[in-house]
């Protein structure tokens, strides 16, 4: 979930520019007024899509590179546009739906730097018989900055005052395409058509995965292995995994997430222990795979059947999975195949274990997306009837959406929804709340996700929260079926969250936990661990610093993965041709 949010502010250091006064200034009347438009040699088609104003009073990066939901955001305000033609001029102005800021008529006269992207949309035609309008990932994980093929203009410095022509801005400018990681010795990739995902948005889809394969794994090839399955974000290529040493001219970075100097260094030096362990004696022969599966909504599905994006659930276990293991010479049953990650790749461990318990025999969720809902972060969809306000009879009191160890506030929920809405409308922000609503809701009758609540103000749906409960609430399953679930997946459950999770994941985790101790007839036999006063993403070590959490998933559950190996696999199985 929170990793996509520190990209911003990392870009923001990437793209340093020169900008130079261009002296052009703004016509006020109940609002500013800004004309885009794109030559005939961007694209000699109409294009539908999003229009993203971005006005920013620092010039040191692209505007494009300073828009996140979090205090140190700069100003965007985003229309929807269709069919904009060549040469034609689309108007932005109060109609824009703004954040911070939520009218242009309310920014404040001065200097500033104006950028404009046209985030561009695909019409799909969908087999459920819907029609919609969506930005189809282009390889780079649903980034509307970064997407390929998507048009910008070059940043320039403007006067907001109330004289002078409307500010016209041409998008010369696009988004080149991405080129394709290449395989090394460790690092391999497949990528694969799925008919069942084809077949549900009405044009070619693919999954693919960066697969790091074990040392010696070509010099044996009768060697078959046990499968790891990383859950994560989309990945362009395998991260965490480096074969040289740290780059000694690596100049230190400072990491807000972790309040911590020089964290791309420290990044550098474990991943090139992790590269030392992999290809040491005593580290054991598996295949680790991250696998990718961006799609119209987000940079990932959930890895779970949905209403609103299809069976990537199946796709994933019946089509990309088996590929994995046909060509990377898995063992391919369910007692070698193992699942761990993080954040949203910790709600998709524990999923896919629930949903499919005989593919997997263990997850390790850490810090997991919501769990059970009536803790949907610090929200309780069932009985709240608010997401945005505590209230009472006289007094509403903000919801906080993200936090520190010591319960400092960086934004609400409701400037959080703020944020996605300025990015795109009908869930089209590519953003955190709105891909919840696109996996686990139905499909609303315009064609995109029913809406769990009010982005504007709040108001929860009950008949959407029980749709919810029905399908997504993995605390609730596990409650409802675990007569028969709980022989598939008695001692599978791990589960592991800071007590001060930056987005309050700890508190369906105590739920969750409620649930799991109650069970009988086996009891789940496995274990839920809190890290005290530990911020996200905590993966279950109390030796490990925080920061260094997320960069040790493929070496923290090994020892647990070979034990239940040893524990649980049937009689003749291959529990020889892998240790080498």
């Amino acid at each position: 979930m929170p990793l996509r949010r520190c990209l911003g502010a990392f870009l923001a250091g990437m793209w340093a520019l020169t900008l130079c006064a261009s002296g052009v200034h703004a016509q006020v009347g109940e609002t500013y007024r800004f004309s885009v438009s794109f030559a005939g040699e961007q694209s000699a088609e109409p294009l539908d899509g999003r229009i993203l104003l971005l006005l920013s009073t620092d010039g040191s990066a692209e505007p494009r590179t300073q828009i996140s939901d979090s205090p140190r955001t700069q100003m965007i305000f985003g229309l929807d546009l269709d069919g904009l033609k060549p040469g034609q001029s689309v108007i932005v102005d109060d109609a824009a739906y703004g954040y911070p800021v939520r009218y242009l008529h309310d920014v404040p006269p001065g200097e500033y730097f104006v950028q404009v992207v046209l985030h561009r949309y695909e019409t799909f035609y969908r087999a459920d018989g819907y029609t919609v309008k969506l930005p189809m990932d282009r390889g780079e994980g649903q980034h509307w900055n970064l997407a390929p093929g998507n048009l910008y203009s070059k940043p320039q410095k403007i006067t907001l005052r109330a004289a002078g022509a409307p500010v016209s801005i041409v998008l010369d400018q696009v988004i080149a395409p991405l080129p394709d990681p290449k395989d090394t010795p460790y690092i391999r990739h497949i990528k694969i058509r799925s008919e069942l995902l084809t077949k549900f948005w009405g044009r070619p889809m693919f999954l693919s995965a960066n697969i790091l394969v074990p040392e010696g794994f070509d010099a044996h090839p009768d060697a078959h292995f046990p499968l790891a399955i990383l859950e994560d974000h989309f990945n362009r290529d395998f991260e965490g995994f480096r074969t040289t040493p740290p780059d000694p001219n690596l100049k230190p970075d400072y990491s807000e997430r972790f309040h911590l100097s020089g964290y791309n260094k420290i990044q550098q030096e474990e991943a090139y222990k992790f590269y030392q362990q992999w290809t040491g004696p005593n580290f054991p022969r598996i295949l680790v795979v991250q696998i990718n599966h961006a799609n119209p909504y987000y940079d990932d599905s959930y890895a779970v059947n949905s209403a609103n994006l299809g069976p990537y659930g199946d796709a994933i276990e019946t089509e990309l999975i088996p590929a994995i293991e046909k060509q990377f010479r898995g063992i391919g049953q369910g007692w070698a195949r193992f699942v761990y990650g993080g954040s949203t790749g910790g709600w998709e461990a524990l999923a896919v274990q629930v949903f499919y318990p005989d593919h997997y025999n263990g997850a390790f969720a850490a810090c997991p997306d919501p769990v059970d809902f009536r803790a949907y972060t610090n929200i309780n969809l069932y009985a709240d009837k608010n997401a945005f306000f505590v209230e009472g009879p006289h007094i509403k009191v903000a919801q906080p959406s993200t936090r520190d160890y010591l319960g400092h506030t960086f934004i609400t929920t409701q400037k959080s929804n703020q944020y996605e809405l300025a990015l795109g409308s009908h869930a089209r922000s590519g953003e955190q709340f709105d891909i919840w609503q696109a996996v686990y809701g139905p499909v609303g009758k315009d064609g995109y996700p029913q809406p769990i609540f009010n982005k504007e103000t709040g108001e929860i749906d009950p008949a959407v929260a029980a749709y919810w409960k029905e399908n997504s609430d993995l605390s609730a399953i596990l409650q409802k079926q675990w007569a028969t679930l709980g022989p598939k997946l008695a001692g599978k459950i791990h589960v592991y969250v800071g007590s001060a999770d930056t987005y309050f994941l700890n508190n369906a985790v105590y739920y969750l936990e409620d649930v799991l101790n109650a069970t009988k007839n086996p009891p789940y036999g496995g274990e839920v661990k809190y890290g005290d006063r530990a911020e996200h993403c905590w993966n279950g070590d109390p030796n490990l610093p925080n920061y260094l959490s997320r960069l040790h998933y493929n070496t923290m559950y090994v020892g647990k993965i070979l034990e239940r190996i040893e524990k649980t696999a049937p009689a003749g199985a291959d529990l020889k041709s892998w240790r080498y």
